[in-house]
C-alpha cells in the first residue's frame, strides 16, 4: 500500500512526534549501514568492469527488481508534478551520484572517498533548506559545519593539501546525491517512501540501457566471482535496498536532522574499506572519527523547524 499522505493524518502529539523522529534516525541509520559498503564494493567492482557498467548498469538490474516489486504490489502509477520530482530524484542519486563515484574510485582510495563524502550531510542540509524550506537553527548549523569541516580538512590532510580530479568528482557526486535526497523525502509524503526510488529507477532504465549496451559491447563482463559480488550488492543494495530505509527515515524525522546520521557513513566506509581492502586506519582517522560522531550527537538535539 501507498503511505498515506501526510496532508491526511491528524496532527501528532509531542511524544509521537518525537517517536517518529527516533524512528526515522533508526531507518536513515539502517540505509547509512547499507550505502557505507558501497564505495568499497565499487572499488572492487571496477577493477574488472568498466565505471559505465559499474555507475549505470546496476540501475538496470534493479530497476528489473523494482518493476517486479511495484507490480506485484499493484502500486498506483505517478501522478502530476510526480513525475517532475522523480526526474529530479532519478538524475540524481539514479544516474549522477553511482557514475561519478564509480569513475572517482579508479583513482581514489575507498576511505579517502569515504571521507570526501561526509560532507553530504551538510550539502543534504542544505538542499533541503532551499527545496523543502526547512529551517535549521543556528546551532544546528554550527555543528553542521564542525561536521563537515572536520571531514573536509581530514580529505585535504591525506591528499596532501591537494584535491585532485578523483576527489572532484566525489564532490560532484555529493551535490547529485544532495538533491535527489531532500527531493525523495518531498516525494515520498505523497508517493512513499520505497515507491519513489522503485519509481526512479524504472524510468531511468530505457535511458541507461543505451550508454551500458555500448560499454559492454566494447568493454565486455568478464569478472572474478569477487567482482560479480561487488557489482550485485551495489545494484540490489546500494541502489535499491537501501533506500527503503533512507527514504522512510528522511521522512519521518525530518532531512535536516536525519541527514547527519550520514556523517557516520564517512567511518562505516573507512572500517569496511580496512576489512575488504585492507586500506590502513590510524589514529588521526579514528580522532576524526570521534569528533563527527560528537557533532552528530550535539547537532540532533538542537532544534529544526
Amino acid at each position: 500500500m501507498v503511505d498515506t499522505p501526510q496532508s491526511a493524518k491528524p496532527l501528532p502529539s509531542g511524544n509521537e512526534t518525537k517517536g517518529r523522529e527516533t524512528k526515522g534516525l533508526l531507518l536513515g541509520f539502517i540505509g547509512v549501514a547499507i550505502f557505507s559498503l558501497t564505495l568499497p564494493a565499487t572499488r572492487i567492482a571496477v577493477v574488472d568492469f568498466d565505471p559505465v557498467v559499474v555507475g549505470l548498469g546496476r540501475a538496470i538490474l534493479a530497476a528489473a527488481v523494482a518493476l517486479t516489486i511495484l507490480l506485484m504490489t499493484r502500486q498506483r502509477l505517478p501522478r502530476g508534478r510526480e513525475w517532475r520530482s522523480l526526474v529530479v530524484v532519478a538524475l540524481g542519486v539514479v544516474l549522477g551520484f553511482p557514475l561519478l563515484s564509480a569513475w572517482a574510485m579508479q583513482s581514489v582510495p575507498a576511505a579517502h572517498g569515504g571521507v570526501v563524502l561526509g560532507i553530504l550531510p551538510l550539502a543534504t542540509v542544505m538542499a533541503a533548506a532551499v527545496m523543502l524550506r526547512e529551517r535549521p537553527s543556528f546551532g544546528f548549523w554550527i555543528f553542521s559545519l564542525l561536521g563537515g569541516g572536520a571531514v573536509v580538512i581530514f580529505s585535504l590532510l591525506r591528499g596532501g593539501g591537494t584535491i585532485g580530479a578523483g576527489h572532484l568528482a566525489l564532490l560532484a557526486s555529493v551535490a547529485c546525491a544532495a538533491i535527489g535526497y531532500a527531493e525523495g523525502a518531498r516525494l515520498t509524503k505523497t508517493l512513499g517512501g520505497w515507491q519513489v526510488i522503485c519509481w526512479a529507477l524504472v524510468i531511468s532504465a530505457p535511458v541507461l540501457a543505451v550508454p551500458v549496451g555500448l560499454s559492454i559491447a566494447e568493454h565486455g563482463m568478464s569478472g572474478s566471482p569477487a567482482t560479480w559480488g561487488a557489482f550485485l550488492y551495489v545494484a540490489l543494495f546500494s541502489q535499491l535496498i537501501g533506500f527503503f530505509a533512507w527514504n522512510r527515515g528522511l521522512a519521518m524525522g525530518g532531512v535536516s536532522r536525519v541527514s547527519q546520521v550520514q556523517l557516520l557513513q564517512t567511518f562505516l566506509t573507512i572500517f569496511a574499506s580496512a576489512l575488504l581492502l585492507g586500506e590502513h586506519i590510524d589514529l588521526m582517522t579514528l580522532g576524526f572519527a570521534v569528533f563527527v560522531v560528537a557533532s552528530v550527537a550535539i547537532g540532533r538535539r538542537m532544534p529544526v523547524r
